[in-house]
């Protein structure tokens, strides 16, 4: 056992061998740490980890292995801080706050600083088949380096994927339904409140109408929506933000064109509830169109013209 601190070059192979068996040992359970931190947040870059700890371990089982074979089953207790000048891991990866750049920089410097040491220990081993190891470890170690300086290229792929996916859930359980909701609540909205419109030309009337048919078609679409997918097969989301996103955005599409009924005026509150069904209509084109990359002229061919249909349908039942 080794009492106190000591020169690399005065430690014999038996004691070389064991203070690469800790080495190894200690930089497994260090890059483990660093996968665990960032499971969550990226978890290819925490599996890149994991398989860097797994080499570590095989290392440090070929190592035993040879120590076994040359020297016995009992191994000296050596670490870094028992050898004088003898590189050591800095402590900051045992910080709760170590960002991604700072592992990435350790594990690099880690690899390099591990690789010298092999190249180092194999040139002042004698033996030939210890000599081979160490060399092939060294070699080892300087592919761990290379993937380390990569984690840089890596961690930006992943987040990039990560927001790409985020981005995705966002459409699959916000947009989606929502634009869903604004285009039933906007189109189907319009033939009640006009033709009451225009078969009555009471501003309050067609007010309560318009507020009874948004309502009712927000509470009919949020259920319908919340109850029709579960969201575990489909990776569409929570049902309830789903149920939520389309009751409130149909509520809202057919509360457009009737709260300017709330004007006493019938011809003013008419020609504003016109101008904001049209504003409607294209802000479904335009989210169809930046959202769902639907063609713009697709997009308005199916949303124009079929609001314009519907309007010219309760105007006429309204007039007749």
């Amino acid at each position: 056992m080794i009492t106190q601190r000591r020169r690399f070059k005065d430690l014999d192979e038996q004691h070389i061998l064991a203070l690469a068996i800790s080495s190894e040992e200690d930089d497994a359970r260090i890059y483990r740490g660093f996968a665990a931190r960032l499971r969550n947040d990226f978890p290819k870059t925490a599996a890149l980890f994991d398989d860097m700890a797994k080499e570590e371990d095989s290392h440090r089982a070929a190592l035993i292995a040879l120590h076994q074979e040359r020297f016995g089953q009992i191994i000296p207790i050596i670490r870094r801080e028992h050898v004088a000048g003898f590189y050591s891991r800095r402590p900051t990866w045992l910080s709760d706050t170590l960002s991604l750049d700072q592992m990435r920089s350790e594990a690099a410097d880690m690899e390099k600083r591990a690789e010298r040491f092999y190249l180092t220990a194999a040139a002042q081993t004698k033996d030939a088949h210890t000599r081979k190891l160490l060399g092939d470890l060294a070699a080892a170690e300087a592919e761990h380096h290379r993937h380390a300086t990569d984690l840089e290229e890596q961690v930006r792929q992943e987040g990039e994927e990560e927001e790409e996916t985020a981005n995705r859930q966002f459409i699959l359980t916000w947009v989606q339904p929502g634009l869903a909701g604004l285009m039933d609540g906007s189109v189907s909205t319009l033939a009640p409140i006009f033709a009451t419109a225009f078969a009555t030309q009471d501003t309050w009337t067609t007010f309560l109408v318009g507020l009874a048919a948004s309502v009712g078609a927000g509470i009919s679409m949020g259920f319908t929506e919340a109850a029709s997918d579960d969201g575990v097969i489909s990776g569409r989301g929570s049902p309830i933000k789903r149920g939520i996103a389309a009751g409130i955005m149909t509520t809202l599409g057919g509360l457009g064109h009737a709260l300017p009924y709330l004007i006493p005026d019938f011809t003013l509150a008419t020609s504003i509830a016109i101008f904001v069904v049209f504003v409607e209509l294209w802000a479904i084109v335009w989210i169809q169109n930046r959202y769902m990359q639907t063609p713009f002229l697709r997009a308005t061919f199916q949303v124009v013209l079929g609001g314009a249909l519907v309007f010219a349908a309760g105007a006429l039942i309204g007039s007749g």
